[in-house]
């Protein structure tokens, strides 16, 4: 309904809004030095009655204060121009004793041939305003601007652990940290609008007394009227001017009231008050019982109260009717209702989530913000880092307590199973000795939980002096985030769905949409895709440059749909960014190479058993090339390489399968994916000896 009413109106009022709401300020800034004849006075006084009832209006059918959040403005704008009217009113009541039918009307009705009277009522309309309205609407707005920004923070935690757990999306919570800004924004502006207000009562009633006592000497003294004939004149126009200000003034102040007492809420604020306050017919029973005593009592006017007492009892008894007609219905299908209720509350219990995180309750102060825990936020960079380093759009990380692990014990889910586990000491820090230590200092044995090597748990105290001695030294959370983005490095491509690969394809489609429709379906379906990229994060190879991988599979796909096969193709094609991602652009490398008879082997091996998807090679020999693999890379790492295997094109990705469950991070290359103007030197060869 909103679209379309914008819809509508854009070729109309919001086209040429900001010249309307430009012509309407010179226009009250004109209306204090331009004199306003009484016609166009009586125009304007209605124009800001009827402006006063509409904001009312729309005020009680706003469900959330942010849908009127130009409200601030408006108040500015309504008393500059209510001002305005003052100052022309008073130009005519003192120049000509007269101000138009309007002022002259409603002090007719209000004065009542009695001007002591009528400037009686007209002050206890002004009390009213300042004193209850205005006063009372100030301190709302204050209160409420400092309760919100007070509220920010816990809001803004709010967010992020829906973020983190899956609840919403990116753009969903940028659209609540957007409300909650605008919220804050709001309010705070409504502290300060809410002044305007109080200095219009104060100025309305300045100007009152300017009127009364300025108009009766003037009368008096330059336009030769009797004392009493100026005391009836000027009381009169004094009174109507007041009041016809000071009622939109009061309306726009109660306004201004009800937005900043106004909660959120799915209906307006006519139908929230019936359904609240009728919701309990009980209330409104003994409500009547009460107002039929009150008649009986002597002296008291009967019939008003046994009327009241008869309207709200018939709408008691029919209030409970509507109840009990409910609770019948409830009774009568209570086996449907409760067959469809645990379907529908079974729902969220059948699903896994993909990647969680549990902690032991001694670590829930390393997710607490207020404790000063960051590990929400962490998580948020882990899955943006991966999406940078790998390409890989890693699910929403939920992290919960489980208060059956010991207290400093975490745990690394993947679709529910347990992969990965570790022990923190939220109080400690994790030194680890990358060589070259100057000086040991205690601490409690460990290892570290992502790579295994030796560490040591110290306290925060000791920290400055460990690092001095050349540790690398690791806050808790660190630990935690560490071992959780190399267990999801393991792991990328068990979480590579293919809708996560739709998405993939759904972005690059924006910018080079003939790559995407050629290949996807008309080549390779969604699932051999799928299985390409997956091939290629299991050896821990980026797929962020997805046009090169897509051409070339469009390419080899009408030739051969094996994914192994279409994985060797995309390999060679990303040759260059694969040899910077493993640091093998330099000039030289140093390699592990294969011996012409394990090629041989491996080559043979394949050919024997190609259709079935394994390698047929006898145990004997298997170990032994394992073990020939083990001690070269001990060898390699011994001397400060990254041990690194190269090997014919044909042999790389068999051999990656004899060696991807004993080795799973070694990298196995092809000669076809190295630099031609890399030197490349052999520093072990891998036999059947």
């Amino acid at each position: 309904m909103a679209s379309w009413g914008r819809s509508q109106a854009a070729p109309g009022l919001l086209q040429y809004g900001d010249v309307f709401v430009a012509g309407a300020l010179v226009i009250i800034v004109a209306m204090m030095v331009i004199p306003v004849p009484p016609l166009v006075l009586d125009i304007l006084l209605a124009t800001n009655l009827t402006l006063a009832l509409v904001v009312v209006l729309v005020t009680l059918y706003t469900r959330d204060p942010l849908q009127i959040s130009v409200f601030p403005s408006l108040l500015l704008m309504a008393t500059l121009y209510r001002l305005a009217l003052n100052v022309s009113s008073t130009r005519l009541i003192l120049l000509h004793a007269e101000a138009g039918a309007i002022i002259r009307q409603f002090g007719l009705f209000v004065v009542g041939g009695n001007p002591v009277v009528g400037f009686i009522v007209f002050c206890i309309l002004v009390v009213i305003q300042f004193i209850v309205i205005t006063r009372g609407a100030e301190r709302v707005a204050e209160v409420a601007a400092r309760f919100t920004l007070d509220a920010m923070p816990g809001k803004q935690m709010s967010i992020d652990a829906d973020l983190n757990a899956g609840l919403i999306d990116e753009e969903e919570a940028r659209r609540r940290r957007a409300d909650i800004e605008r919220e804050a924004d709001f309010y705070g502006a409504m502290d300060g609008a809410s002044k305007f207000v109080k200095g219009d009562a104060i100025a309305g009633i300045v100007i009152t007394l300017i009127n009364l006592l300025g108009g009766f000497i003037i009368g008096v003294v330059q336009k030769g009227f009797t004392f009493a004939e100026a005391l009836e004149r000027y009381s009169l126009l004094t009174v109507g001017d007041g009041l016809v200000t000071q009622i939109p003034a009061l309306l726009i102040s109660t306004a201004a009231g009800l937005v900043v007492t106004r909660a959120a809420s799915e209906d307006n604020m006519g139908k929230d008050l019936i359904v609240q306050l009728a919701q309990h017919p009980r209330v409104l029973a003994v409500t009547a019982g009460f107002l039929v005593f009150f008649s009986l009592i002597p002296g008291l006017p009967t019939v008003p109260f046994l009327a009241l007492a008869g309207l709200v009892g018939v709408l008691a008894w029919q209030l409970q009717r509507a109840v009990s007609s409910v609770e019948d219905v409830e009774e009568e299908e209570p086996a449907a209702k409760e067959e469809v209720g645990g379907a529908e509350d079974a729902l969220p219990l059948i699903g896994v989530d993909r990647l969680e995180v549990e902690l032991g309750y001694g670590l829930l102060c390393l997710a607490d913000r207020e404790a000063g825990g960051d590990l929400l936020e962490r998580g948020r960079t882990i899955r943006r880092q991966l999406a940078l380093e790998l390409g890989l759009l890693v699910p929403p990380i939920r992290i919960r307590d489980n208060m059956q692990l010991e207290p400093r014990k975490y745990v690394i889910r993947l679709k529910g199973v347990e992969v990965a586990s570790g022990e923190v000491f939220p109080d400690r820090y994790l030194a680890l000795n990358p060589g070259g230590v100057t000086e040991e200092i205690e601490g409690l044995e460990t290892k570290d939980p992502a790579f295994g090597l030796p560490a040591l748990w110290i306290p925060k105290q000791e920290v400055e002096k460990a690092e001095l001695a050349g540790y690398t030294v690791v806050d808790p959370t660190s630990v935690i985030t560490t071992h959780l983005t190399e267990v999801i490095k393991t792991h990328a491509a068990e979480l590579l769905g293919r809708q996560e690969v739709q998405k993939i394809l759904d972005r690059i489609k924006e910018d080079y949409p003939a790559v995407v429709e050629e290949l996807v379906p008309n080549i390779l379906s969604l699932g051999q895709v799928q299985k390409v990229l997956q091939n290629l994060l299991r050896e821990r190879v980026p797929i962020r440059d997805m046009l090169t991988i897509l051409e070339t599979l469009a390419d080899h796909g009408p030739v051969t749909q094996d994914p192994a096969v279409l994985t060797e193709h995309v390999r060679q094609a990303l040759s260059r960014f694969i040899a910077h991602t493993f640091g093998l652009d330099r000039e030289e490398v140093q390699v592990i190479t294969l011996a012409p008879e394990v090629e041989e082997l491996v080559l043979e091996a394949a050919k024997e058993s190609e259709q079935s998807g394994y390698l047929a090679v006898e145990p004997a020999a298997l170990q032994r090339i394992l073990t020939s693999l083990k001690q070269q890379m001990d060898a390699v790492a011994d001397k400060g390489y990254e041990p690194v295997v190269l090997c014919s094109s044909a042999v790389r990705m068999y051999f990656r399968r004899l060696t991807e469950r004993a080795a799973p991070r070694l990298v196995i290359l092809s000669y076809n994916e190295l630099d031609p103007r890399v030197k490349v030197r052999a520093v072990g060869t891998v036999t059947l000896s």
